[in-house]
């Protein structure tokens, strides 16, 4: 039951909403509309923009998203996906808290759900240490 709360409650929910931003990312890409989209600063809005301009990092991004989503909601590998996703979870922290903050209560559960589980792979993760 620990189990259930602390490692796979965090990994579902952290999975699907990478999921639910990769999907987004990738209807953006296919229309030029968002799904969903929270409410963003104008420098936010910049922001974005300048990332979807690029041509090629937001695909990149959202690839990363879904494969790093995928790997955690099936459970499959969910260390290595985590793993994958923590430098766009680093990004959308220093976004909320720097350019918009209206996003902060996400970037607060992303932090706590990625801390949750950093701490239930620790194990899986101290060989990069060794």
């Amino acid at each position: 039951m620990k189990t259930f709360f602390l490692v796979t409650v965090p990994r579902v929910l952290l999975g699907v909403i990478f999921l639910i931003s990769a999907v987004d990312g990738f209807w953006w890409l296919a229309t030029g509309a968002n799904l969903i989209h929270p409410p963003t600063s104008p420098r936010g809005v910049v922001f974005e923009t300048a990332l979807q301009d690029s041509g090629f990092i937001w695909p990149f991004i959202k690839a990363v998203n879904l494969t790093g989503a995928l790997s955690l909601i099936s459970n499959v590998v969910p260390a290595f996906g985590l793993a994958l996703i923590a430098p766009v979870m680093a990004v959308i922290v220093l976004f909320h808290a720097t350019i918009n903050p209206q996003g902060l209560p996400v970037a607060v559960i992303l932090v706590v759900l990625g801390s949750m589980l950093v701490w239930a792979y620790r194990d899986r993760y101290a060989e990069m240490f060794r």
